[in-house]
C-alpha cells in the first residue's frame, strides 16, 4: 500500500477514536477468559524482540473471514463494545480498558495480555464483548479465536470518553483535559520521505498491566515488528490536564535503515491564514496543528509554520542532544475555525522531550500536498545521524506530552500568527509580483516594550535570490507584542524556494524564538498583481 492509500484508511479509523461509546452505565463484569501464566517484565520483552529480530520477517496475514471483511464503514463503526467485558471492570481501581473489533482496514489482528503480579496471560477473543446487532455479524460463523485490533483506555469515572488508543500499525493517539482527539503519534516511522516505498512498523501483540487500586498511571507494553526491524516499547501513561507518556524503547533491525524517525508525530493541515492554497471550504482554517516547535540542544527556540504545499516539501533541522520538538495547535481560537463538529480548536499539542541525549541528527518535517481533511499530511521525527546497522540494540527513552499547551514554552516570545497575501502599496499600480508577510509576535517582555514604545528590531534573512521590500515592525497593543511586516520579491519568473528567518531584538539581545518559513513563488502565469 502505497503512503497515501495507508494514511487515508488509518486517518478515517483514527478519526473514530472520538466516537463515544453508547452511555449505558457499568454492570456487572463479565468474566475476561484468560490464557495460562508465563512470567513477564520489560527485560523478557526485550529478549523476545532480541529474538525476533533475529529471524527473517514473516509477514501477519491479513485475509478477514468472510463475513468480516465484507463490512462497510457504517457496519464496522455500529459495533461496539460491551463495557461489562471492560478490562479491571470488577476492580477497584480507577481504569479500564477495552477492546477493538477486527474489520474495515484492521486486518491483522492484534494479541492481547493482562499482566498481573508479574504473570502474564493471554486475553482470549469472546463475541459477547461485542455488540454486533447492527454490523451484519450476528448469527455468522466466525472463528472463536478472531482476535482483537487494538484497545483503548478509560478511566472508571468517565467509561464513556476514551483518553488513549492504540489501533492500527504503531498508531496511537491521546487527549488532554479538553477530551478531542486530533494528531497521532507513532512508535516508529521507517523511510518517511525518502522517495521510495515508506514503512509502517506494527504493533503485533500488547500487554496491560494491571494497575494498583491507587495508582494515576496504566502501563502498557508493546511489541513491534516490521520488515526492517524489531523492538519493545514501555508506556507509563498518566492522563491529566496534559497526559504523559513516558516511553521506553529497545530497537533491534534487521539491516541498515536509511532513515530511522523516533518519536514521530502525524497531522494533518489543509489551509490557514498563512496558507490558502487549499481554502474553497466554508471553515476560514482547517488543521489539527499549526507549526513545528523546536528547542535545540544549543537553548534556540524555533516555529516554523506548517503549509499544504503543491509537491512534496521535507526538511531536515540539525541539531546535537535536542531539548525537545513536537507539532503544535498553538491557535486555539474557535472564531478562526467555526467548526462546531470536529473543534480544530481544541486539538491537542504534542510535544516529544528526550529523557537523555539523543545525540546528533535531525528534527525532520514532511509535508505532504493534501485535498481536504482526511489525509495526514504533516509528519515529524528526530532521525539519528548514524544509519542504524543489523544487530544493533538501539536504546532510546522520551516523553509524549499531549494537550493544549506543552510542558516547555519559550521564556523569550513566541509567534503567535502568521498572515500572507499579495504585496505592494495599496492604492498604486503594481508593476511587479511580491508576497506580503505579517508575521506577529506576543509573550516575553514586548508587552512591557509595546507599551513605551521601545525600539525593537526585526532581524530578518532572505535566501533563494529573494529581495526583501517595506520592512516594518511596530507595537500590536491588541496583542501586547508586535508585528512585522515585509514583501519577498522573487527574483525573475523563479519558482524555487524561498528560505526566509526571522526573530526579534532590542539593544539587549534576542527577544523572540525564530521563525523560519518556506515560500515557493507561483509560476509566472499564475502572479495575479491586480
Amino acid at each position: 500500500m502505497i503512503r497515501r492509500e495507508f494514511l487515508k484508511s488509518a486517518a478515517a479509523a483514527l478519526a473514530s477514536f472520538g466516537l463515544p461509546l453508547p452511555a449505558l452505565a457499568l454492570t456487572g463484569p463479565a468474566a475476561t477468559k484468560l490464557g495460562p501464566a508465563q512470567p513477564f517484565d520489560f527485560a523478557a520483552l526485550k529478549g523476545q524482540a532480541r529474538a525476533l529480530a533475529q529471524r527473517a520477517y514473516a509477514p501477519r496475514s491479513t485475509t478477514l473471514p468472510a463475513p468480516v471483511a465484507a463490512m462497510n464503514w457504517d457496519q464496522y463503526q455500529s459495533i461496539r463494545f460491551n463495557r461489562d467485558h471492560a478490562l479491571w471492570g470488577g476492580g477497584d481501581g480507577k481504569f479500564l480498558a477495552q477492546f477493538f473489533h477486527l474489520g474495515l482496514f484492521f486486518k491483522s489482528p492484534v494479541r492481547m495480555y493482562e499482566v498481573d503480579a508479574g504473570q502474564a496471560r493471554e486475553i482470549a477473543y469472546d463475541p459477547g464483548m461485542f455488540d454486533r446487532k447492527r454490523s451484519g455479524l450476528d448469527g455468522k460463523p466466525l472463528p472463536a479465536d478472531l482476535g482483537f485490533a487494538g484497545f483503548r483506555l478509560n478511566t472508571r469515572q468517565d467509561p464513556e470518553r476514551d483518553f488513549a488508543a492504540f489501533l492500527g500499525a504503531s498508531y496511537f493517539r491521546a487527549v488532554g483535559v479538553e477530551g478531542q482527539y486530533g494528531q497521532s503519534a507513532r512508535g516508529l516511522a521507517i523511510d518517511t520521505g525518502t522517495g521510495h516505498a515508506e514503512e509502517f512498523p506494527d504493533f503485533v501483540a500488547y500487554w496491560l498491566e494491571r494497575p494498583s487500586s491507587q495508582s494515576d498511571t496504566v502501563v502498557v507494553y508493546g511489541l513491534l515488528d516490521s520488515p526492517s526491524i524489531a523492538g519493545a516499547y514501555r508506556f507509563a501513561i498518566t492522563p491529566g490536564e496534559v497526559l504523559l507518556m513516558d516511553i521506553d524503547c529497545a530497537l533491534y533491525p534487521r539491516k541498515t535503515i536509511e532513515r530511522l524517525g523516533l518519536g514521530p508525530c502525524t497531522s494533518m493541515y489543509q489551509t490557514g491564514e498563512n496558507d490558502r492554497r487549499m481554502d474553497w471550504d466554508w471553515r476560514p482554517e482547517i488543521h489539527d496543528t499549526d507549526g513545528l516547535a523546536m528547542w535545540s540542544g544549543s537553548g534556540e527556540w524555533i516555529w516554523r509554520p506548517l503549509c499544504n504545499p503543491e509537491h512534496l516539501r521535507f526538511n531536515m533541522f540539525s541539531d546535537d542532544n535536542p531539548r525537545g520538538f513536537g507539532l503544535l495547535q498553538r491557535d486555539r481560537n474557535f472564531d478562526h475555525y467555526q467548526d462546531d463538529g470536529v473543534f480544530y480548536d481544541k486539538r491537542p499539542c504534542l510535544w516529544v522531550e528526550p529523557k537523555q541525549g539523543w545525540g546528533a541528527g535531525s528534527v525532520q518535517l514532511v509535508e505532504i500536498p493534501t485535498l481536504d481533511e482526511t489525509f495526514d499530511n504533516i509528519v515529524a521525527f528526530w532521525n539519528p545521524r548514524e544509519k542504524p546497522q543489523a544487530g544493533q540494540e538501539l536504546l532510546y527513552g522520551y516523553r509524549l506530552y499531549w494537550g493544549a499547551q506543552p510542558p516547555a514554552v519559550p521564556k523569550l516570545a513566541h509567534c503567535v500568527a502568521t498572515r500572507t497575501g499579495l504585496g505592494g502599496r495599496i492604492g498604486f499600480k503594481r508593476d511587479y509580483f511580491s508576497w506580503r508577510f505579517a508575521v506577529d509576535f506576543a509573550g516575553g517582555p514586548l508587552a512591557a516594550l509595546a507599551k513605551r514604545d521601545a525600539t525593537v528590531e526585526p532581524v530578518l534573512q532572505i535566501g533563494g535570490g529573494g529581495k526583501l521590500e517595506t520592512v516594518s515592525c511596530r507595537p500590536l497593543h491588541e496583542i501586547g507584542g508586535y508585528r512585522v511586516m515585509f514583501d519577498a520579491v522573487p527574483p525573475g519568473d523563479s519558482t524555487e524556494q524561498i528560505d526566509l528567518r526571522l526573530f526579534l531584538k532590542d539593544a539587549s539581545g534576542a527577544l523572540s524564538e525564530t521563525w523560519l518559513y518556506q515560500w515557493s513563488p507561483p509560476a509566472k502565469s499564475e502572479r495575479k498583481v491586480y
